[in-house]
């Protein structure tokens, strides 16, 4: 196997996944200056768009880390992930071909992150004024809604409904539509006032983990980066690696041809940006310049095919929003059926055993 290469992307994917982690926390502390504590909102893309023009700091890192994951050069996961790629074809085009396919995906979904959260307009001001209340969870009075009233308290037990086996159960709906487990806890939500309009930059505490974490993003990759004389390997990483690989590869000879070296980056590289283009064709605001309409337009035609096509778009679209139904499976066979037989315990316990 590819040791050093996999060590390599150890390295440099932590340092970048790390980036992207703190980068999060960062957007979700700017989003909850406006909507407060509230996951569900705080946390949720749908409601974010055009934050490159308040958090521009987390802007630039984020897109860095997002960069370097996809394997774009110079940034660090370029260099790894091209190497694992290459060994991949060497050991198995099976292999390969998943890796590839995995890269590509991974410079879609990561591409869509950045342009849901940045590109575009702030959508929590575009929300709908119905005054339907969808979820039991929001407490934010921004849009009229009731937050939760002073004197509740903190914690509630949901002890006072029925849970007998033949008792009927009223489930609660999601914004996304699945239903919701009726929780044995219920915590109470803080209230909070809405003060500011638009989000704002996070403190200093919070940007320099991330300014640190943005340059190693930049420079970690040199570690990797072979300097050959006369077939000696060179890198820093190798020479940490030293006695480990001596013990596996007793002649090995780790020189590298850089003719080689652009060519496999350039099929590598491409798979990436095939995946960011795609991410930019379906999640671009609709205003922006990347916009092609002629190009849309003539997927849109309606027709035989294209009717066949919209079909199988659409099941790919619902199995991957429902997460190959992994969730529904889980909740209903494992979940469910505990749940059952808890209830059903619950009900010969009480009805049979105690009379």
């Amino acid at each position: 196997g590819s040791y050093r290469s996999a060590l390599f992307h150890l390295i440099t994917h932590a340092y970048s996944k790390a980036l992207l982690f703190l980068g999060s926390g960062s957007i979700i502390h700017s989003m909850e200056t406006i909507v407060g504590y509230s996951p569900a909102k705080s946390q949720n893309m749908g409601l974010m768009g055009g934050l490159r023009k308040h958090i521009p700091i987390t802007k630039i890192t984020f897109l860095l880390g997002t960069l370097s994951l996809c394997g774009i050069p110079p940034l660090a996961c370029f260099w790894s992930k091209d190497e694992i790629l290459n060994d991949s074809w060497l050991y198995s085009p099976i292999f390969a071909i998943i890796a590839w396919t995995t890269a590509g995906l991974t410079a879609f979904y990561m591409f869509r992150i950045y342009l849901l959260t940045f590109e575009g307009h702030l959508n929590v001001h575009f929300q709908n004024y119905g005054g339907k209340q969808k979820t039991p969870f929001y407490s934010i009075s921004l849009w009229g809604k009731k937050g939760v009233k002073k004197n509740s308290c903190l914690l509630t037990m949901n002890n006072n409904e029925s849970t007998y086996f033949l008792s009927k159960t009223k489930y609660s709906i999601d914004e996304n539509g699945r239903k919701i487990t009726r929780p044995f806890m219920t915590i109470a939500r803080f209230e909070h006032k809405a003060g500011y309009s638009y989000p704002y930059e996070s403190d200093n505490t919070m940007l320099f983990p991330i300014f640190v974490l943005g340059l190693f993003t930049l420079f970690v990759g040199s570690l990797g980066i072979p300097f050959n004389q006369e077939g000696v390997d060179l890198d820093i990483l190798s020479k940490w690696l030293a006695p480990s690989i001596n013990l596996l590869y007793q002649k090995s000879n780790n020189s590298m041809d850089w003719n080689e070296f652009l060519k496999d980056a350039v099929l590598s590289v491409s798979i990436a940006c095939f995946g960011i283009f795609i991410a930019s064709f379906l999640y671009k605001p609709i205003y922006s310049s990347l916009k092609n309409f002629e190009l849309i337009n003539s997927f849109v035609k309606k027709g035989p095919k294209r009717i066949l096509w919209d079909k199988i778009l659409n099941g790919i679209y619902a199995w991957s929003y429902n997460r190959a139904y992994i969730d529904a499976f889980y909740t209903r066979f494992f979940v469910g059926g505990i749940r059952g037989l808890a209830e059903l315990t619950h009900f010969f316990d009480r009805r049979v055993i105690d009379g």
